[in-house]
């Protein structure tokens, strides 16, 4: 028996040695496909379940997947809603809680489904030309409320000749006369209208309630008695170049008449009608025409009189509007110093902040985003992230302390990789005093006593932020051995409207010089080195790191990702061109060909000295791949090292294809690498 147990013994010791050498492996490229995370989760009317989609990616297909899986508040119970391996969304509960109402695919498109608590069983309800959307139920469960696009013909120019038979003509031409033509990640935008529509919830017939040429998008709301549906949109005659503005509006559904319940210059959105059918909830702003404007939670009674913002000390964004069940008051998400929450604010109250953490779907950068619902007695479920994992399932009572997590995604995956550790820092802005936001992320397993690359990462936006949130680039990047900074600087969202709203027709301006104050004091904390910088970043990111260094020649290396160099050529030619005058610069291009010169970095590329990979995505309509060229051939004319990377099959959203995420990282590595020194040096 010795020999036996000496066998046993031996086998036992390599697979623990084996286990423990997996648990401190770095994380590495192929592990993005593995990621998971929670999204869109609903909580059931009654407390006891939640329906929420499970996203993941397929390795073969190179790109996400999401189901709907179910979870008992109490974290049993976990399974698989349907036995469908197609994709799942949009799970919305009927109001008593027996069924769910969801969004499917199928050969010919996506359909709306209903599943059966009871007995576990789902059918298909619907046969639709188009995807349907923002589904909605009648207060009393017999109807479904939804939008769905519906086609016009394209303008007739010219009528052509008929081409003789068996001919190989090009075909016809894309003729467009409308404003909004193109969208990024979508391409070419189909003439036609989004509008509402109704179907019995045991099936039938869809009827179109909503008419005439405008859009009529965002979410449904019901008014209790089933009578009226609120919604929001622009019905205005100039609707397409007012297009920042939009209304409330409620749909009598007897009559089809359609009543605008809110009349100021500027978004209102997403009409809530209280449980009680007395208020109306929206989030809204009164356009001052600026760089960024603080959408404030509002109120109003149902027939439109009354209206007050709840929010206004909050100096925060607000979204995702739901009333508590007895209309006492409001749930509501926010943006505060880089970490996503929910807030709660009674009608005659101050806001109480109820949960930290939401997000974690973001899974590229430490962006933010995530959601939440809330049960008749007050029981959160949101998407809850923290640096070392995504977005997982957490539930909050009302009466509790601290949320629970009920999932673990990606415990298979995560409990056998070393992350880099996250770290918040805060510093003093040598331009005006201000105290500015980053976080760095150490390298696994860092050595205090050795001397790292130091790599800054600039967000996007500019208008938006970074947070301390998982982040699968950055970590790739630490595990390569870099210790990252990723700053907020002005213009960043989360510190109020004045911080973010600096940037008004100063972009890229003082926003650089907090940047490079971030490098400044983690070069005082020892972490950083003045041979060893480098930086990088995509879209404003791109835009930040280009102008710095057009600024200085302080980096090793820079890799700038899908840029604008030059916002004269790019305000006129991205997908979003007419949202850029006045709001970024006084004027149109053409009005202002100075101030638009003055913020573009092709006016500094003379100075740039740093070898420079410039990156794009081939099919990227916000901020197109001339712009990227520009960059690219300047410095090739110049003869400062460069190579342009051109990324296919991605839109903007570089990452939103895990292989090009990958690929993204790789090729930064790749170049940076050339120009660093070992961390033992």
């Amino acid at each position: 028996m010795k020999p036996l147990y000496s066998v046993f013994l031996t086998l036992l010791m390599l697979l623990l040695s084996f286990q423990g050498k997996a648990q401190d492996k770095a994380f590495e490229y192929l592990d993005v496909f593995d990621l998971q995370y929670a999204s869109d989760p609903q909580i059931r009317p009654q407390g006891d379940w939640i329906v929420y989609r499970r996203m993941g990616f397929d390795i073969l297909k190179d790109r996400a997947v999401g189901n709907l899986w179910m979870i008992r508040t109490d974290g049993t119970g976990h399974q698989k809603m349907t036995s469908r391996e197609v994709s799942e969304s949009r799970p919305t509960w009927s109001p008593d809680g027996d069924r769910l109402a969801f969004v499917s695919a199928t050969d010919e498109g996506s359909e709306i489904y209903i599943y059966w608590l009871e007995s576990g069983k789902f059918a298909r309800l619907t046969q639709l030309p188009a995807g349907p959307g923002s589904l909605s139920w009648s207060p009393d469960g017999t109807q479904l409320a939804f939008t769905m696009n519906v086609p016009q013909k394209p303008p007739v120019i010219a009528k052509l000749p008929a081409k003789p038979k068996n001919a190989k003509w090009a075909g016809a031409p894309r003729i467009t006369d409308r404003l909004y033509h193109e969208a990024d990640g979508r391409g070419y935008i189909p003439p036609g209208f989004t509008h509402i529509f109704l179907i019995p919830s045991e099936g039938g017939a869809a009827r179109q309630v909503t008419s005439e040429d405008y859009n009529h998008r965002g979410p449904i709301s019901w008014s209790p008695d089933g009578t009226k549906i609120y919604f929001s949109g622009n019905r205005s005659e100039a609707w397409e170049y007012d297009f920042r503005n939009s209304e409330i509006y409620s749909l009598d559904l007897e009559t089809g008449g359609i009543v605008a319940l809110t009349d100021s210059q500027g978004p209102d959105r997403g009409g809530v009608s209280s449980p009680d059918g007395k208020y109306i909830a929206y989030t809204g702003y009164t356009d001052r025409v600026q760089a960024h404007q603080t959408s404030e939670l509002r109120i109003m009674n149902s027939d439109g009189s009354g209206k007050r913002s709840l929010t206004q000390s909050l100096d925060r964004n607000v979204s995702n509007v739901i009333w508590d069940s007895k209309s006492k008051g409001v749930y509501f998400t926010y943006d505060d110093k880089g970490n996503s929450k929910i807030g709660y604010i009674a009608l005659s109250g101050e806001v109480q902040k109820r949960a930290d953490n939401l997000g974690g779907t973001s899974i590229g950068r430490p962006y933010g985003g995530g959601s939440f619902s809330v049960s008749t007695d007050g029981t959160l479920a949101y998407t809850f992230t923290r640096p070392e994992f995504p977005a997982d399932i957490a539930v909050l009572g009302l009466k509790d302390k601290a949320a629970k997590r009920i999932t673990q995604l990606n415990r298979g995956l995560l409990d056998q990789r070393k992350l880099g550790k996250v770290e918040e820092l805060w510093y003093t802005s040598t331009f005006d005093g201000r105290e500015i936001q980053g976080w760095i992320v150490y390298p696994p397993d860092y050595d205090a006593n050795k001397k790292y690359p130091f790599l800054v990462e600039n967000h996007g936006g500019p208008i938006s932020n970074y947070g301390d949130r998982f982040t699968a680039e950055i970590q790739l990047y630490a595990a390569a051995g870099y210790i990252v900074f990723y700053p907020n600087p002005r213009g960043s969202t989360s510190y109020g409207e004045e911080f973010a709203n600096l940037l008004y027709n100063n972009y890229p301006g003082d926003d650089y010089q907090d940047v490079m104050d971030g490098v400044d004091a983690c070069i005082a904390k020892g972490i950083a080195h003045e041979d060893q910088l480098f930086v990088t970043g995509g879209s404003a990111g791109g835009i930040m790191t280009a102008w710095i260094i057009g600024k200085n020649d302080r980096f090793e290396a820079a890799v700038v990702a899908k840029p604008v160099m030059n916002w004269i050529s790019k305000t006129l030619v991205a997908d979003n061109y007419f949202g850029y005058a006045n709001s970024r610069y006084p004027g149109q291009p053409w009005e202002n060909f100075e101030g638009y010169w003055k913020f573009s970095p092709l006016s500094l590329v003379g100075n740039v000295k740093t070898p420079t990979m410039v990156m794009v995505g081939m099919n990227d309509l916000r901020t197109p791949p001339s712009e990227a060229k520009q960059l690219y051939h300047a410095l090739k004319l110049r003869k400062i090292e460069t190579v342009l990377v051109e990324i296919p099959e991605a839109s903007h959203g570089i990452a939103n294809r895990p292989s090009n995420l990958i690929s993204k990282v790789a090729h930064t590595l790749a170049w940076m690498d050339k120009y660093r020194t070992p961390a033992n040096d």
